[in-house]
């Protein structure tokens, strides 16, 4: 077992970004060392652990704190904890934090090993590559030797606000436990094909691949013309194409694509764009939401076609969801149907700012072609199938203006996660009225609509950047006790 050390008490928040990085790096360091040397030797006569740091801050009174801010200070007095990973993706975030904390609370924070231990799965290098046959020659199994994941310690009690803790325990001082944020980690570089460290603040969520096409193409023009203002793009299997390129300097590109696969517009303080082809239907939006939520983005959109549902509406017409009705499903056991799903005024005026800047039109002109209204989301992609009496009449009763299987899972794991979200939708076709897309017509549409729809996407979010991350984050999503933590 891995000597602990003392812990250090921090007024400084580099300094303690610094330790927390020294300590990560010699828990992981000693993991794998050990774990080259059972590979090698097959001696299993020796049981192997290293534990996280942690980082925690004891507060003695209820502080002042500046009452719009919407993170970056405990509840009430008493002790906050939280066990820390990868500071070296995470340290920018991570000294935002403790700079709040320190500012707020005028306390020291504390920083040491904590008691979770680190899993071996998670301590080595991404994108490691070990010899199976070398690790069943062993005459024990791995978790015999060394900590394999714990899924008791890998839940969401935290942020869905069912974190209990026992008798001496510190509270929660982040969303997210280490070992959570490890487990998504890994899921981001398999859903996704690319590495976490590439993933941006800015985040677009669609459901086709026209518009992945569609930003590959202007992301690669970005890049041989200079950038303008983005750094490098990214593409599955880590394909690095520098601003100023004509080609890719790294990575390969995977022989298949993943089932999510991810593309970002990097800048080097991580607020450039990052797009994500979720595929269809509420379990790929809810599954790769989970996992970018530990990344803590500042915002995350949703653009993709919907079902008109109004006979005034007109095949590329946009809609701007601002509440949804809920028949996903996927969430019901985290966040119950009969919470609302609030509309966040400063994503709002981006997206339409957005869409009226890059059709021309404002004003009462602006209604010609967008709505504002309720998007409902179902989980059954052939409910055209079904008698249409029953679900019509719900869907005129909420006052629904769209359908589709995506929206409502993304916004509520965004009201779920504290990330600012949003929903602008493309009307593809009107079922109700007997307007489907013919392949002809399907053609000319994708053609016209989805590139003025990411120019709207990608112009919102450029919007959002340029605002203050305690402006952009909203009170609305923090509950009575709230984690110190974004």
């Amino acid at each position: 077992m891995q000597t602990p050390e003392p812990g250090r008490l921090f007024e400084e928040a580099g300094a303690a970004v610094a330790e927390l990085a020294r300590l990560y790096d010699g828990s992981v360091g000693f993991l794998r060392e050990r774990f080259d040397a059972v590979l090698g030797s097959g001696d299993t006569t020796h049981r192997y652990r290293a534990f996280y740091p942690e980082v925690s801050i004891q507060t003695m009174g209820h502080a002042r704190v500046d009452s719009r801010l919407s993170f970056g200070f405990v509840p009430g007095p008493g002790h906050y904890a939280t066990t820390i990973t990868r500071p070296d993706l995470f340290g920018s975030y991570l000294r935002e934090q403790f700079e709040q904390l320190l500012r707020n609370h005028g306390r020291p924070i504390h920083v040491g090993p904590s008691k979770t231990p680190i899993p071996l799965h998670f301590a080595l290098p991404e994108g490691s590559h070990v010899d199976g046959a070398r690790a069943e020659r062993l005459d024990k199994p791995l978790r015999d030797v060394f900590d394999v994941p714990d899924l008791a310690a890998t839940d969401d009690r935290i942020v869905n606000g069912n974190f209990e803790p026992q008798p001496g325990e510190a509270m929660p001082l982040a969303p997210f436990t280490a070992q959570r944020v490890d487990y998504s980690l890994l899921r981001l570089t398999h859903y996704t094909a690319t590495s976490p460290r590439h993933f941006q603040n800015f985040v677009l969520f669609t459901n086709y691949q026209f518009y992945v096409d569609e930003f590959c193409i202007l992301a690669r023009q970005m890049m041989s013309e200079g950038g303008r203002g983005y750094e490098s793009f990214v593409e599955p299997g880590n394909v690095v194409t520098r601003s100023g390129a004509q080609a890719p300097e790294s990575g390969v590109a995977p022989p298949r694509l993943p089932q999510m696969p991810a593309y970002h517009l990097t800048k080097p303080d991580g607020s450039g764009i990052t797009m994500v082809n979720i595929g269809v239907g509420p379990s790929n939006a809810k599954t790769i939401t989970d996992h970018v939520a530990v990344l803590r983005p500042h915002a995350w959109l949703m653009l993709g076609h919907c079902a008109g549902l109004r006979n005034t509406q007109a095949l590329g017409d946009y809609v701007l969801a601002h509440a949804y009705v809920r028949e996903d499903h996927v969430l019901d056991a985290d966040l119950p149907v009969w919470v609302p799903i609030p509309p966040l005024a400063e994503v709002q005026v981006a997206l339409e700012k957005a869409v009226a800047d890059v059709t021309g039109l404002s004003g009462y002109d602006l209604k010609r072609i967008m709505r504002t209204g309720t998007v409902a989301t179902i989980d059954n992609r052939n409910w055209e199938l079904r008698d249409q009496k029953e679900p019509v009449e719900r869907l005129s009763k909420s006052r629904a203006i769209a359908l589709d299987m995506e929206s409502a899972t993304i916004a509520a794991n965004g009201y779920r996660f504290r990330v600012p979200y949003g929903t602008l939708l493309c009307v593809s076709d009107k079922p109700l009225h007997g307007e489907l897309k013919l392949p002809g017509m399907a053609t000319e549409f994708y053609k016209r609509q989805v590139a003025q729809h990411l120019e709207i996407g990608m112009r919102t979010m450029e919007s959002l950047a340029e605002m203050p991350h305690e402006t952009l984050h909203s009170r609305k999503l923090r509950s009575f006790f709230e984690t110190a933590f974004q």
